[in-house]
């Protein structure tokens, strides 16, 4: 894809799932993972730039874009994001990084989260972008977030409901509406919302995508309530930006909410909505380059 020049796109067989990823670059090691109604390809602005001075790595989640997309189980397991991440660190590992900067917008943000919870010595540092975490929000839910965040309540639903609601609708009924009234691609490059199009006309993926949702409602929410039971904290640098227009900044302390999950929080809202890569990259750019260049892996050796 000319989007991402200079990137090779590869294949891993991870235990659980056979994983899409681009790479190019060289230094430290940067994971980006993508949401939803997105690919890899939501990078294409931050992934180039990157990739002159790091490592980087732009993976397909486990039922996204060109990985696979496993039938969901009966209590969703195969799509808790516990099992998401644990794709990544074996990407990682087949591909000599042991140790990375890890970056999530979206779900792949909550994928970030699991991944810095269960895998502490493998992630550097964790960027959240445009989330606070899953269990807070769900606990704070209200008539306005669930109006808005609907897709969370219909997705969670049992098979095979809103797999037939969805199909056909996706991306189109999410991308450039979370928050707004009226959508507005303005700020997306056609090529991508072609691809995602493309993504998505598959009703595998369609179901995939559901059952990350069903988990997030269901078995994540018992991994992370053991966490807070355990006292289980992040220690890693994180750094939290979120859309100062989205919904996560109008109505969640996402600072706050970030600080009761982790030991060393950073962060600041953008001049965008919720799709940040796309809607601001050079301010993302900033953020990211600004982060790593403060905690540099090198020096953590």
């Amino acid at each position: 894809m000319s989007l991402f020049p200079g990137f090779q796109s590869k294949h891993f067989q991870a235990t659980g799932a056979n994983i899409h990823y681009k790479i190019s670059g060289s230094g430290d090691p940067v994971l980006l993972l993508h949401g939803y109604p997105q690919t890899h390809v939501c990078w294409h602005h931050i992934a180039p730039v990157l990739a002159q001075h790091y490592t980087v790595v732009c993976a397909d989640l486990r039922g996204y874009g060109d990985s696979s997309k496993p039938t969901g189980l009966p209590d969703h397991s195969n799509y808790a994001k516990r099992s998401m991440a644990q794709d990544m660190v074996e990407l990682m590992s087949a591909l000599g990084f042991e140790r990375f900067h890890l970056v999530g917008h979206d779900r792949g943000g909550r994928v970030s989260h699991r991944l810095a919870a269960d895998h502490p010595t493998r992630v550097h540092t964790l960027t959240v972008l445009d989330i606070s975490p899953t269990l807070k929000m769900f606990e704070s839910t209200d008539m306005a977030f669930a109006r808005a965040y609907y897709h969370w309540f219909l997705m969670l639903q049992a098979p095979p409901l809103p797999e037939q609601m969805l199909i056909g609708k996706v991306p189109l009924n999410i991308l450039g509406r979370v928050g707004r009234e009226e959508p507005d691609l303005s700020k997306f490059n056609e090529e991508a919302v072609s691809d995602y199009v493309r993504s998505y006309a598959d009703m595998a993926a369609i179901h995939a995508s559901c059952e990350d949702y069903r988990a997030a409602g269901t078995i994540d929410l018992e991994h992370d309530r053991a966490d807070r039971s355990a006292g289980i904290r992040l220690t890693m640098p994180v750094l939290a930006l979120w859309g100062a227009n989205a919904v996560v900044g109008t109505m969640f302390d996402c600072l706050a909410d970030w600080q009761e999950v982790a030991t060393q929080v950073q962060g600041r809202a953008l001049s965008c909505g919720h799709f940040i890569p796309e809607e601001a990259p050079q301010e993302t750019l900033q953020e990211l380059q600004a982060f790593f260049h403060a905690n540099p892996l090198i020096a953590a050796a």
